[in-house]
């Protein structure tokens, strides 16, 4: 099981991300409103060494549809690894539905005790 914490009602949870020789293990927004894998900022993708492979059509909060770079990158949880697309993006790091879905996990995000567990099915 993975536990997170909640930040200013947001709930966080950890990801171990890698490419080439470089990790990063920041803690992401679990967004359920996501449907990708993973969204990082400039910063981070740059750390990483991450290589631009595409750019995709995206909707954002604000229903507006913006064009977002992407790249390849490898996420590890609790040793299972696997092979994400990440977009690159001003905004907040998020890890979304399709990232759960990689690596079996459900959700259980308790907002009253302000508590955030990934449990593998």
């Amino acid at each position: 099981m993975v536990k997170g914490v909640f930040t200013e009602n947001m709930p966080l949870i950890p990801v171990l991300v890698a490419w080439g020789q470089s990790v990063q293990a920041p803690f992401v927004i679990l967004d359920t409103g996501f449907t990708g894998d993973l969204q990082v900022t400039p910063e981070i993708a740059k750390e990483l060494g991450l290589k631009v492979t595409g750019v995709m059509n995206a909707r954002i909060a604000n229903g507006q549809v913006v064009e977002i770079p992407t790249a390849l990158a490898i996420a590890v949880m609790e040793g299972t690894k696997n092979y994400i697309d990440v977009l690159i993006s001003d905004s907040m790091p998020l890890a979304g539905i399709s990232f759960l879905s990689k690596f079996n996990y459900k959700a259980i995000v308790d907002c009253k005790y302000k508590t955030v567990n990934l449990e593998r099915v």
